[in-house]
């Protein structure tokens, strides 16, 4: 039964959590359409080459947390990447040993998840992972996402936690390939609880090098309201499938079952 999306539109990581933390500024993964990247460079935090070289803020590292309402996101404007596994470690067991719930957002690096189903077992009712595995294609992973681990790093890191029965759920946020389904039918049997697909919201139009510009082209063309129609009805039946707001403000009509609840 196809149902009607609902007027108010929950945005952002507000669907997902209801606070979030970060310790670092900038990202090594260093993605081309980051919001944070692009929020930090107009603001002069950081600049287009320095982004990708992660400051820790030590005021973080020492600070200590309390119970909060609602669930937390860790992190948001930065990845859990190797060099960096300890001090993320020392603030997430902080967070996690106050009862809070934690939503971790990642691109992942294998061995960091290894380590975190490891080392926070005893807290594993308390977590959720929301791996973003964008497309199944490295060569558009390694074009828009220039730091980030491969398809098969990130799909082995969603089937080892999974196996360890920590609640796995995907973003596919921004969809890169022309259809997430396929990719959405590999990564499927894995979760356990949600897949969220969203678009790019910020292409840029501006300074793009000619070699560049046939992959920016692409993704204004998989948006069009024609193709994301199309990727709609052909997810209908997965009820695990949910979308946000990039995608759910148009206004399309959605199965009721794929209309997302708060944080789920």
């Amino acid at each position: 039964m196809v149902g009607l999306l609902i007027k108010k539109i929950t945005a952002g990581t507000k669907e997902w959590a209801s606070s979030n933390i970060n310790i670092f500024f900038g990202c090594q993964h260093n993605c081309r359409y980051c919001y944070a990247k692009k929020i930090a460079i107009r603001f002069n935090r950081k600049s287009e080459d320095t982004w990708k070289v992660m400051e820790l803020n030590p005021n973080k590292l020492l600070q200590n947390f309390r119970r909060r309402s609602g669930r937390i996101m860790f992190p948001t404007s930065h990845d859990i990447i190797p060099e960096f596994k300890s001090e993320c470690f020392q603030v997430l067991e902080k967070i996690l040993e106050v009862g809070n719930l934690v939503l971790i957002t990642t691109k992942p690096h294998l061995e960091v998840i290894k380590a975190i189903c490891r080392d926070f077992f005893y807290y594993k009712d308390l977590i959720q992972f929301r791996f973003t595995i964008t497309s199944i294609d490295n060569n558009l992973l390694r074009f828009w996402e220039e730091g980030a681990p491969t398809f098969e790093e990130r799909f082995e890191s969603l089937k080892f936690a999974f196996k360890m029965n920590y609640k796995t759920s995907v973003s596919i946020e921004p969809f890169l390939d022309s259809n997430p389904k396929k990719l959405i039918d590999t990564i499927y049997p894995y979760i356990s609880e949600t897949i969220w697909i969203g678009k790019m919201n910020y292409i840029s139009q501006n300074k793009i090098p000619k070699e560049d510009r046939a992959n920016y082209k692409k993704i204004r063309m998989i948006y069009s309201h024609k193709n994301l129609l199309s990727i709609i009805h052909s997810l209908e039946s997965y009820k695990k499938v949910r979308y946000k707001d990039s995608i759910r403000k148009y206004d399309f009509q959605i199965p009721s079952y794929q209309a997302p609840k708060l944080f789920n």
